[in-house]
């Protein structure tokens, strides 16, 4: 019985729903709930978004384009929602999209120490398309390039590639 229930358990973490990809510019690329939304000093804003262990892992392009990117970069294992994750491991996106370069961050957390990404450097993508994965609780960060407005706030949940991030 209780292997039974762990083997449910994991096949309900590792879901992959599919999803009516939403219009609009920018979609958020995770489910969870946004942690912050702060100004870069570059003219930026950074979308951080938690994932708890509850949500679907499984991270989606937030606009189309060409990765011209994807860079691994070793760190901690604190909990994502903590700020001094903002050393731990992680995997760091850049996409050549209609608004320029957009910087995408996946964060692992203090159960999730495996990043999966799905495509590579040079691959196009349509917006909504499936990415990556993080194991477990963990973040995704998204840089908006300046002068792109946000449309949601601090508390607010997310489904990606259907909550629109931006605003006309």
């Amino acid at each position: 019985m209780p292997a039974t229930a762990l083997a449910a358990g994991m096949l309900w973490f590792f879901r992959d729903p599919e999803r009516e990809i939403a219009q609009g510019r920018v979609i958020s690329p995770a489910d969870g709930v946004v942690q912050s939304i702060m100004p870069w000093k570059d003219g930026r804003t950074r979308v951080a978004i938690f994932m708890s262990p509850l949500n679907v892992h499984v991270n989606r392009a937030p606009l189309a384009g060409t990765v011209t990117s994807v860079e691994h970069v070793p760190g901690g294992f604190v909990p994502a929602f903590n700020k001094e994750s903002e050393n731990n491991e992680r995997v760091v996106w850049h996409f050549d999209t209609e608004l320029g370069d957009i910087e995408m961050v996946q964060i692992a957390g203090a159960v999730a120490r495996r990043i999966v990404p799905y495509i590579e450097q040079g691959a196009k993508v349509e917006q909504g398309e499936r990415i990556g994965l993080i194991r477990f609780g963990s973040r995704v960060d998204l840089y908006l390039p300046e002068g792109v407005e946000v449309d949601v706030e601090v508390g607010q949940p997310t489904t990606a590639g259907v909550t629109r991030l931006d605003r006309d």
